[in-house]
């Protein structure tokens, strides 16, 4: 694999980590109620999907789905139900006070935000369409086993690097007030946007 191949596969996954979806908006949604810890967390669990998308790609997960077209459908629609839940999660909540106890919905621990971060990675289809359709196609398929895991570590570290970051503007005290203050409109928003993405997962 050459330095040429292997740099325009780590900037197609990056520009793929930072185009908008539900990680990037669940790491929002944390750095703001958790603080940018709690983001990291997620961003780590997020980056783990990433490379277990990426791995599975990579020994041939576009030509699972090519066989059975009907394992991406129930992918998508388990996918979209988890975002539209943790929608209706946020919306049903969002006139309570912000307080430690009050979101359950949200991570409590590292741990928690890390799981988190994994399931929301995994509940997305888009991840799969893209490693599966358009990033296996950069790989050389002579690549040695050295440069495949420099690859998947690159992956993983542009996700995180860029999930903490949302989170860390997020978190910031100033923006944390505004939140606060305006937490029943937020919330709602971000809800909405979850629930959008979720049924645009589940039409496409």
């Amino acid at each position: 694999m050459t330095f040429a191949a292997f740099t325009a596969s780590v900037l197609l996954c990056f520009m793929a980590a930072i185009s908008p979806g539900p990680a990037v908006l669940m790491a929002a949604r944390v750095g703001l109620a958790r603080g940018w810890r709690s983001g990291l967390a997620l961003a780590v669990g997020i980056g783990t999907g990433a490379i277990m998308w990426a791995g599975a790609a990579l020994f041939g997960l576009n030509l699972l789905f090519d066989y059975a077209p009907f394992l991406l459908t129930l992918l998508k629609i388990g996918g979209a139900a988890f975002l539209i839940y943790m929608a209706w999660n946020m919306w049903r909540h969002a006139s309570e006070p912000m307080s430690e106890e009050s979101d359950a919905r949200l991570p409590q621990t590292a741990f928690a935000a890390f799981r988190l971060g994994i399931l929301t990675q995994m509940s997305n289809p888009k991840p799969a369409a893209f490693f599966g359709a358009v990033f296996v196609g950069t790989v050389p398929e002579d690549s040695s086993a050295l440069a495949l895991a420099a690859l998947l570590f690159c992956i993983f570290l542009g996700e995180v690097t860029w999930n903490t970051f949302v989170a860390r503007i997020f978190s910031f005290e100033k923006t944390r007030r505004g939140y606060i203050n305006l937490k029943h409109v937020i919330d709602r928003i971000f809800g909405g946007l979850l629930a959008a993405l979720g049924v645009k997962i589940a039409a496409v």
